[in-house]
């Protein structure tokens, strides 16, 4: 077993976040094949607006619920799966809507509520919406009991920060004690917020300010049900058989975005299961110069071939280089924590065969590009 499956051999979610740009979409697609690959029923759920996810896994679109891909087709690939693999995208508006027809007191109750301005806007606009959304997906999806595991892929990793502590924002919003002064004030509140509320109606019109009463009443009774949903999602991100993947390039915006994410994971007492580095440079360990590669070159490419190849490699050498300063000072930022290193790829993930080939590479069916420091 390689050592990337040995540590998410327990998990049940598994959470993969990181930087834009740097691949964590397919690495999250590698990883559900991964599992897969072992026995296990997994679901794959991003909430990423692109559709490469659905390219590579042969699938023409993927909808709010999850949807078996047919791991058949990898034909002579060489990875049997052993497990069922499904994949879904997040659909924020309609989960919301699901999530307030699972709560509501009744069928009248959701109706308003899903036709209320204020509760439109809300689903869409409001911050932490969306985060709420994908954690209550994720909720459902794991203690529906239908997989072994989940695997999600997140926003860029600032916005994923988001989502740790998203449910209590929302619930402040939902809850906020400003609000309900304005809609119903007492007391020089009242004398105060009368001026208020006399503007608001001149420049939003009283229809607005009906709907925000008409949300706030509907919703009222259902503050506590999102409340305990709150918490039991925020119990999630913290159980032990729940793991953080944090993915990143060797680009330097990247890597500092890792270093702060896991320093965040860390204060907020989630647990981290790994780093992948993606898009790495290989050393040449017999590169030298580039007139000493054309003469390696030549017997087979001839000499005015081998020069232009030669010049070529030089160049990629240099983000070589590059690329393993960079790791190397990101183990010494993150005390000694070992990376899996994957090789940069002349062309993106858009198959089922493509992922196998990322997944020979995070699972050890290839040889790992070793850390400078480890050479």
């Amino acid at each position: 077993m390689s050592p990337l499956a040995a540590v998410l051999a327990d998990k049940r979610v598994v959470i993969c976040a990181g930087a834009g740009g740097v691949g964590k979409t397919t690495v999250a697609a590698t990883i559900a094949l991964g599992l897969a690959a072992e026995g296990r029923r997994v679901a794959v759920v991003t909430i990423d607006p692109a559709r490469r996810l659905a390219e590579a896994l042969g699938l023409d679109t993927l909808g709010n619920e999850p949807s078996r891909v047919d791991t058949g087709r990898l034909g002579d690939s060489g990875l049997e799966i052993k497990g069922e693999l499904s994949a879904m995208m997040l659909d924020s508006k309609r989960t919301f809507d699901e999530l307030i027809a699972r709560l509501a007191p009744d069928e009248s109750t959701r109706e308003q509520i899903l036709r209320n301005r204020v509760y439109v806007h809300l689903t869409g606009a409001i911050a932490g919406s969306q985060e709420y959304a994908a954690m209550s997906k994720l909720f459902e999806i794991e203690r529906g009991g239908d997989y072994d595991a989940v695997v999600l892929d997140t926003p860029p990793s600032r916005n994923a920060l988001d989502f740790l502590d998203a449910p209590q924002r929302l619930l402040g919003v939902l809850s906020g004690r400003a609000l309900r002064l304005l809609l119903a004030p007492t007391g020089y509140a009242a004398r105060s917020a009368s001026v208020v509320l006399a503007g608001l109606r001149r420049i939003t019109g009283a229809r607005l300010l009906e709907d925000l009463g008409s949300f706030f009443g509907l919703f009222g009774g259902m503050i506590d049900d999102f409340r305990e949903r709150a918490v039991q999602v925020d119990d999630l991100l913290r159980d032990p058989r729940t793991g953080f993947l944090i993915v990143t390039s060797p680009e330097r915006a990247a890597l500092e975005e890792a270093i702060f994410f896991t320093g965040e994971l860390d204060r907020a007492g989630m647990h981290r299961s790994g780093l992948i580095v993606n898009r790495v440079h290989p050393v040449d360990a017999l590169e030298r110069d580039s007139a000493g590669t054309a003469a390696r070159l030549t017997p087979a490419l001839g000499s005015a071939l081998a020069v232009k190849v030669a010049s070529a490699h030089a160049d990629v050498q240099v983000l070589a280089r590059r690329d393993a300063a960079a790791i190397g000072s990101l183990r010494c930022k993150m005390h000694g924590v070992r990376p899996v290193c994957v090789a940069d790829r002349e062309r993106d993930v858009h198959s089922l065969e493509d992922l196998v080939d990322l997944h020979a590479a995070l699972f050890g069916r290839a040889p790992a590009i070793q850390p400078a420091a480890e050479r």
